[in-house]
């Protein structure tokens, strides 16, 4: 039984809807206050949700310059801060954990800006022949139950053994715009598991209801893309079809694509519905909505639930 033991996280992006602070730092290091109450960038978080997981080793795609700022960040403090911070012995604790997961990551390169797709096939060389998650480099999961949302991906992909498993969330039509949508045929819905049966990139609610309607959900209700993704090494020989034959859309070459590829050449594509919510902090309103679930899941919980309140009742009173 193979097991998924490297992660890939694609960090290559512009930012530009998080401009003009995405010029000043790549909005993969955008600070959030964590779960455990630690200030932590955005990368951090997610890669934390890859090692909790199981996973060993990471490979981080970039844009061409940026390795260096994350092989700074993911390191042990130098002996001048070491003395700034005496007495405090959480951050040489903290430095030392930092250290450790920088043992554990791997870079790649995104030369040119080409699409998700294209960002994903530059860690080809990195998963080599074996499984790998695909997590997006700023998006923030948080699982509704025990098991991480990444964790509950790996068992179940390691227990059937499968080519590809996608997370996915019911969604309803009018945010299909924003995601992938895939119909599922149930194999065992009381654990949210389907057989991938199309997959399409940010349909219109006509094509979701002509193509994309998965037996069993309410209607008006689609499987949606969580942001993550465990796939065999399969996906690159459907990546390498698209860029030798240069199957671009809107100008990318798209991992949905070589999703639906990927699927029309294996009966072990399978979708889950993932116990957890996603949190883009790519877009700003996005960013404060991933600090406000961050802080509503933590150990501060009740200090910030707390100051809600404050500020609410502030707003009624002005």
């Amino acid at each position: 039984m193979p097991k998924v033991r490297k992660a890939v996280i694609t960090a290559a992006g512009r930012g530009t809807r998080q401009y003009p602070a995405s010029s000043a730092v790549a909005k993969e290091m955008f600070p959030l206050v964590d779960r455990d109450g630690l200030t932590k960038p955005v990368i951090q978080v997610i890669a934390e949700e890859a090692i909790d997981s199981g996973i060993e080793e990471i490979c981080i795609v970039t844009a061409p310059g940026e390795e260096k700022q994350y092989r700074d960040y993911f390191r042990r403090l130098d002996d001048e801060m070491v003395k700034s911070f005496r007495g405090k012995d959480w951050a040489i604790l903290e430095s030392e954990k930092l250290a450790a997961l920088g043992d554990r990551l791997h870079f790649a390169e995104q030369q040119t800006p080409e699409g998700f797709g294209h960002a994903v096939f530059q860690a080809r060389k990195f998963v080599g022949d074996e499984p790998f998650l695909l997590l997006l480099g700023d998006h923030v999961y948080i699982s509704d139950v025990k098991d991480r949302c990444a964790l509950q991906l790996i068992k179940v992909y390691e227990q059937y053994m499968l080519d590809c498993l996608t997370a996915v969330q019911p969604t309803i039509e009018r945010h299909l715009h924003l995601f992938g949508t895939i119909r599922g045929q149930p194999i065992d819905p009381a654990r949210g598991i389907y057989k991938a049966e199309l997959i399409i990139e940010k349909p219109s609610v006509e094509t979701a209801r002509e193509k994309l309607v998965t037996p069993g959900l309410p209607a008006g209700n689609y499987l949606a893309h969580f942001g993550m993704h465990i796939f065999s090494p399969r996906i690159f020989e459907s990546l390498e079809y698209l860029i030798r034959n240069n199957l671009r859309e809107k100008n990318e070459f798209q991992l949905t694509s070589a999703q639906e590829h990927a699927r029309s050449q294996t009966d072990k594509y399978w979708i889950l519905h993932t116990h957890g919510q996603r949190y883009d902090t790519g877009i700003p309103y996005g960013l404060m909505e991933t600090q406000l679930a961050l802080a509503l899941n933590g150990v501060h919980r009740t200090e910030i639930c707390e100051a809600i309140a404050r500020i609410l009742a502030m707003q009624v009173r002005s």
